[in-house]
């Protein structure tokens, strides 16, 4: 069982919304979710529980541009351009290689994760900061 982190009702894991105060599941920061105490406002863990409390930790912008990134992959992305610019340097290192090895076959890997990038199912630099509109 899981609790609302709006009101603190008890929630049934399967549930989307909290039937007591229609919040959906997952949003609000009053209440901890594993064991449904109030939480101290600004808190990173629970004082009751000792559960991390991953709502009150807010995820930093990137400054590089998830279009920049997806354009980068789709026309360079067999050279590892994208994962370059974005601070994955081994993995940039790794497409390279293989594009040269396989005479650029790898190199659809590229062009599939910029389409990714575009599309929103990447949407990370390297450090974990999402990638600015």
């Amino acid at each position: 069982m899981a609790f609302c982190r709006n009101c603190g009702n008890q929630m049934d894991d399967l549930a989307s919304i909290c039937v007591k105060c229609g919040v959906a599941k997952g949003n609000g920061n009053a209440f901890c979710p594993n064991c449904g105490q109030p939480t101290v406002p600004g808190a990173a863990v629970c004082t009751s529980c000792g559960v991390a409390l991953n709502n009150t930790i807010e995820q930093k912008t990137s400054e590089k541009s998830k279009m920049a990134a997806g354009l980068l992959g789709i026309f360079l992305g067999a050279w590892g351009i994208h994962n370059f610019y974005l601070g994955n340097t081994n993995r940039g290192v790794i497409q390279l290689v293989l594009t040269l090895v396989t005479c650029g076959v790898a190199g659809i890997w590229g062009f599939i994760e910029g389409i990714l990038i575009l599309c929103g199912n990447i949407n990370t630099d390297a450090k974990g900061n999402k990638l600015k509109d």
